[in-house]
């Protein structure tokens, strides 16, 4: 009788606000790197990101384009299978605490893990679909 503990009832109500939650980071940072494209050059450009001007684009689509794709839920497998795909190359690229020490090792760490988490959210994202309130769901995709 509790072997689910209520959670068919909030199913897809759970689903709906776990991908909001799941990819509010990246909506937030894809749009501060699309409205502040100048900065985000140059900081790439000073972390040697490899072409940085196709690099801030690339981040912008797949931040702010994707995200907001799933939070839509609209291609919601493949995107989330991309993000994560995508979150593992920043973790490598842009946390490579192996490389560093003191308190910046600790700093990358933390964030490279966080980025490691957050690909699981978007994993299980992929093995449960996107739910009843999305647009593969109208569409039949899901």
């Amino acid at each position: 009788m509790f072997t689910k503990f209520g959670t068919e009832s909030l199913k897809n109500e759970l689903l709906l606000t776990a991908r909001v939650l799941i990819v509010l980071l990246y909506v937030i940072f894809g749009w501060q790197k699309l409205t502040d494209y100048d900065e985000t050059f140059a900081y790439f450009t000073q972390e040697g990101v490899p072409l940085p001007s196709v690099a801030v684009w690339i981040a912008v689509i797949m931040e702010l384009g994707v995200g907001v794709a799933l939070i839509l839920g609209f291609l919601a497998r493949p995107l989330s299978l991309l993000l994560a795909l995508y979150t593992l190359a920043t973790a490598i690229m842009g946390h490579h605490f192996w490389t560093m020490s003191g308190m910046e090792r600790v700093e990358a760490e933390i964030n490279f893990f966080k980025n490691v988490s957050i690909m699981a959210g978007l994993l299980l994202l992929y093995l449960t679909g996107p739910g009843r309130y999305s647009l593969d769901s109208k569409i039949k995709l899901s």
